[in-house]
């Protein structure tokens, strides 16, 4: 039983008892009931346009899967970002060009092969890694 059914059996109930709105109490259940039935229609407006802007909100996301299918149509799940993503787990290390001062970031395998080409300005810069190898020995420091 809807709500607003509910309030009509309401109704219906107090004018079968045949109240008297001329009293106090009466009155009072007579105003109670008309508040009751309008509470009762407002929601049931509400309800109404809750289900419109629901089929509203259907048509755009089902608009917008179309959309999304036109845009990502030869996007592959597998190739995702493979080749601009770097491993967790590898050093990111950087690097100033002299020539053009554009900043350079390169991994691990760059920096093992010695040289790094500048995609800015072309410059070939080389790392000299021998210093780095050479560990201080433990008698060394004083």
């Amino acid at each position: 039983m809807e709500i607003t059914e509910k309030v009509a059996y309401l109704k219906g109930l107090a004018e079968g008892m045949e109240l008297d709105t001329g009293k106090k109490e009466g009155k009072l259940l007579a105003a109670i009931i008309d508040v009751l039935e309008d509470i009762a229609l407002e929601i049931e407006d509400i309800e109404d346009e809750q289900a419109e802007l629901s089929e509203g909100l259907d048509a755009v996301s089902d608009d917008l899967e179309d959309v999304e299918d036109l845009v990502f149509e030869d996007y592959d799940d597998d190739d995702e970002y493979e080749e601009d993503e770097l491993d967790e787990d590898e050093d990111c290390y950087a690097t100033t060009c002299p020539t053009c001062e554009e900043t350079i970031y390169f991994d691990e395998s760059i920096l093992e092969d010695g040289e790094v080409i500048c995609p800015n300005c072309g410059e070939k810069l080389e790392f000299d890694m021998t210093s780095l190898d050479e560990e201080p020995e433990e008698g060394d420091e004083e």
